[in-house]
């Protein structure tokens, strides 16, 4: 695991090792082991490693073919490497290493493109191949590491993180308002786009390549792999759930491949126990495990764990999260995500990550299995509520609204009860964007952003709706799980590996085997959700590892309680923040509308936690990394907040 950055221009530039050197610097922490670079006076690629295969100098980067007509770097874990190497061998290639890096390289001179259908695991590299003058580029499957890049028809740059980008001095922090809709209403960015303009995402499953022999160079991007379509089979409940447990053990059992101590990230609930309790049994030596938690115990899920550590036996540490760690630490770490931060638990995976750093330096997680198996409970709920809007739907318009209106306005129901039934048929459109989307990513609606805003008008779903329509063939839930792994598992995944590599930790995610995502589609939706059980195939496939009360007890999904602390008078002056006239937030938002916003949220009349939260990021985001403001990262916010 480690951290990659590059450029090459297309006509001779004056920025040579210095600024390679920035930008590698600005991510030394995804490779505190080592270092290299690669410069021919037109391309330059660095590269920080982590130390986790082949420790030894053999395995230093850039790397070279045996002519040195190849030079890549790379950051990722191919685990099936070993397997692809006698093949390769016996084409004639040379091994100088035991690293799955000059397994890629090799691949590469020997199948081009076609070497990335061959790979099991997580990847993004750049190979320049300075005999045909092309640079290649290349992101894993599932979006599990990052790649950003820059193009403006002369510089194309490319890094692990946007930061590393804005080193180069011919690359500004210049904000993209035309995606502030999609981060108010989502959270985050779920296309190629970035919130800073012409900093783009290469999506995963894709390459990219770049020939400077053309007359006009232009960046090639390809698909190579996409989430494949549901294809029915016949099989009794048995045989489909012995296979979901023996491709779980064999995805298991590969991400264990390492030369470096390694443990697991334990939430207590179904995935991270699953995948616990397998290790244990395939390890020889003892298993580390590491939990966060909080103080208030309604949303801390460190019981769970440690009894779940407690049944399969494993070296168990917590850490807990008090108020003031969590905010204090949010400037350094949305520095570290390099965009606002989309969900509160990203504060609780470094945390945890910062535990596990101390121990080890990989860990197996647990994300994937709920966009796989449909684990979260919205998927139940959107088809509860689609299912009753058919018959409701059938009532006049002006009967429909006047329903919403009381739920929405009624001093007779509690602010409880009508936050409960505004999430259902009663209040809801009957489109995907409301029973779904706005339902529960609460975020801003479209009413909110024509009262609060001054924007430009951009669809804020446009992305997941393409990929909600790219499957219309496909069930309802077919549907929501493809657009799912599309969009927010993929943000999932950066937040997973930019918090792990804050602390210089790898992260593994066994249910992101390409091989069983594929598997996943095959399943019937009666597998996956069964009346009220989400992930039913999963949960039967490992009854026997999990006791009865963990694995299925209602899911939590690592919870924060940060509307307990929004609503605690100590974090009044973070609500005040929000209001300063100078902060680029002033330049789009209301200020009369905010301020009522804010008003009823402290009153308790509406639960705007999710909102604020947005607004909060997005107001320190532009300060510590649009401003470059290194004093409110290092300091911290409640030490700003206690001026």
């Amino acid at each position: 695991m480690c951290g990659i950055a590059g450029f090459l221009t297309t006509s001779p530039s004056s920025y040579g090792a210095g600024t390679l050197e920035s930008m590698t610097r600005a991510i030394h922490h995804r490779g505190p082991d080592a270092g290299g670079f690669y410069d021919n006076g037109q391309v330059r690629l660095g590269h920080r490693r982590l130390s986790i295969i082949d420790l030894s100098d053999a395995g230093r980067q850039p790397m070279y073919n045996e002519d040195r007509s190849l030079v890549i770097v790379y950051n990722g874990e191919v685990f099936n490497h070993d397997t692809l190497r006698p093949a390769l061998e016996q084409a004639g290639h040379r091994y100088q290493s035991h690293c799955d890096t000059e397994t890629i390289l090799h691949a590469w001179e020997q199948w081009g493109p076609d070497s990335l259908s061959r790979y099991r695991g997580m990847f993004a590299f750049a190979i320049w191949d300075n005999t045909r003058r092309q640079l290649f580029c290349a992101r894993d499957r599932l979006g599990i590491k990052p790649f950003y890049y820059w193009w403006d028809g002369r510089l194309f740059a490319f890094a692990s993180e946007i930061k590393a980008l804005l080193k180069h001095p011919d690359i500004s922090t210049r904000f993209d308002p035309s995606l502030l809709s999609e981060y108010l209403s989502f959270g985050y960015t779920s296309g190629e786009e970035t919130l800073f303009r012409g900093i783009r995402k290469l999506p995963p499953g894709h390459w990219l390549s770049l020939d400077l022999t053309a007359a006009a160079p232009e960046p090639e991007i390809r698909c190579y792999w996409d989430v494949p379509a549901p294809v029915p089979e016949e099989r009794s409940d048995a045989e489909w759930i012995a296979e979901c447990r023996r491709r779980l053990e064999e995805t298991v059992q590969m991400r264990l491949m390492s030369d470096v101590p390694l443990g697991m990230f334990l939430s207590g609930g179904v995935d991270s126990s699953a995948i616990a309790a397998l290790m244990k049994r395939m390890c020889s030596g003892p298993v580390k495990t590491f939990a966060v938690g909080y103080g208030e115990t309604a949303w801390s899920e460190l019981g769970y764990a440690r009894q779940m550590a407690d049944h399969i036996g494993t070296e168990h540490h917590e850490v807990t999260i008090t108020q003031e760690d969590f905010f204090q630490a949010l400037p350094d770490l949305i520095w570290h995500e390099d965009e606002p931060i989309a969900w509160p638990s990203s504060v609780s995976l470094y945390f945890v990550s910062k535990l596990a750093a101390s121990e080890v330096k990989v860990v197996l997680t647990g994300e994937g299995s709920d966009e796989m198996f449909g684990g979260y409970n919205r998927y139940q709920f959107y088809a509860w509520n689609q299912s009753a809007m058919r018959i409701y739907g059938l009532a006049p318009d002006a009967f429909r609204r006047a329903i919403a209106g009381q739920i929405q306005t009624s001093s007779l129901l509690s602010a409880g009860l009508r936050r409960k039934l505004g999430h259902t048929f009663l209040v809801r459109g009957a489109g995907v964007e409301s029973l779904y989307l706005n339902n529960f990513y609460s975020g801003f609606s479209g009413q909110e952003m024509q009262d609060m805003f001054r924007l430009p008008y951009t669809a804020p779903y446009k992305n997941f709706m393409r990929y909600w329509d790219q499957a219309h063939d496909q069930p309802p839930l077919a549907r929501m799980l493809y657009a799912d792994l599309k969009t927010y598992l993929v943000e999932l995944l950066m937040k997973q590996d930019q918090m792990s590599m804050a602390c210089s930790i790898e992260s593994r995610v066994p249910f992101l085997d390409h091989t069983f995502v594929e598997f996943s589609t095959r399943v019937p939706t009666r597998m996956k959700i069964r009346g009220r059980e989400g992930k039913y195939i999963l949960k039967k496939a490992v009854e026997d590892l999990i006791p009865p009360d963990i694995l299925y007890r209602p899911k939590m999904g690592f919870p924060t309680p940060l509307r307990q602390w929004l609503m605690d008078p100590k974090s009044a002056p973070l609500l005040d923040r929000l209001q300063r006239p100078s902060s680029l937030l002033a330049e789009y938002v209301d200020q009369p509308a905010l301020a009522q916003l804010l008003d009823r949220h402290r009153r308790g009349t509406e639960d705007a936690t999710d909102r604020i939260w947005r607004l909060l990021n997005f107001d320190i985001w532009s300060e510590v990394v649009l401003n470059g403001n290194s004093s409110l990262r290092e300091e911290g916010l409640l030490a700003r907040v206690r001026q």
